[in-house]
Order: C-alpha cells, then sequence, then structure tokens
C-alpha cells in the first residue's frame, strides 16, 4: 500500500469577554478576557479539532458536539482533543503535523507557544516538532484588532494506518 496522505482545515472565531478563562491551545493564558463559548472557549483547539476532523473524513465539531447540548457547558476543549483523535484512530489516520495561527490583539501568543506546542503534540498523539503555533495581531483592523475577538486557523496532515471499508 503507498501511503496515503490527507490534509484538513479548521476555522473558529470566538468573542472576546471579560472575566471569562484565557485558554488557548489547551493552556490558560493570564488575561482579563477570554474566548465567550458554550464549552472552554478554547479556539486553537477548536480550530485543530475541525482540521483533523475534515482530513480523517469525519463530521466536523459542530455537529459531534453541538452548542447547545447542555452537558457540554463549560466543557474543556482537551476532552474535545481526546474523542477527535480516537475517532480518527478507528478512522484508519494518524497525525502527522499540526500547524496553527492564532490572531489576536491581546494576550500576546509568543510567550506561551512552547507550552501550546507541547500540550496539543500530547493531545493528538505526535510530536512537540511536528506542531507549530503562530501569534498574529490584527493591526487594529476589525474586530480581532479591535480586541472584540480572536480566530485560529489550523491544518493539520494525516496519513493513512490502514486499509478502511
Amino acid at each position: 500500500m503507498t501511503a496515503r496522505l490527507r490534509i484538513g482545515l479548521g476555522i473558529d472565531v470566538h468573542r472576546l469577554a471579560a472575566g471569562r478563562p484565557c485558554i488557548l491551545g489547551g493552556v490558560e493564558i493570564p488575561s482579563p478576557v477570554g474566548p465567550a463559548g458554550h464549552s472552554d472557549g478554547d479556539a486553537a483547539l477548536h480550530a485543530v479539532c475541525d482540521a483533523v476532523l475534515g482530513a480523517a473524513g469525519l463530521d466536523d465539531l459542530g455537529s459531534l458536539f453541538p452548542d447547545d447540548d447542555p452537558t457540554l457547558a463549560g466543557r474543556a476543549s482537551s476532552g474535545f482533543c481526546v474523542d477527535v483523535l480516537e475517532r480518527t484512530r478507528r478512522a484508519g489516520w494518524s497525525v502527522q503535523s499540526i500547524d496553527i495561527v492564532i490572531e489576536t490583539e491581546k494576550p500576546a501568543i509568543q510567550p506561551h507557544r512552547a507550552a501550546m506546542r507541547a500540550r496539543i503534540a500530547a493531545l493528538f498523539g505526535t510530536e512537540v516538532d511536528a506542531v507549530n503555533v503562530k501569534g498574529k495581531s490584527g493591526e487594529k483592523v476589525g474586530p480581532i484588532g479591535n480586541g472584540e475577538a480572536l480566530r485560529a486557523t489550523a491544518v493539520a496532515l494525516l496519513s493513512q494506518t490502514r486499509e478502511v471499508g
């Protein structure tokens, strides 16, 4: 069997709200604002989950974990990652690499990149050097640049581990 590879893309946007914990990439970051959401609002992990699910040809995060499900209120996004990885492996795929861009004015991403990379690698069963996290500002343009929201975009590369079907 020749190696089969697939790429998936995930994007997630969350408003920023005062008093919410700021959890990004599975890491709590000191900040007066955090992503608002039904779960913990970790837009970075949500984008990664959608990228992995897309590459594996599975349903998206919102279909699997609807934001109107009361049992998911406040759930840690790391729990979604565990479920997504299990589904991905059952479908015959393995995560090879993940690349993420987090766009936000505040908080600064750079001081937390190493911790995020390590956490995401652990959650998705890959090496730290196969995960990259980059922070970008909104350059004072639009809701991101004005500090009202943040956006995470992720791509994931998967390889087939076995023939399925």
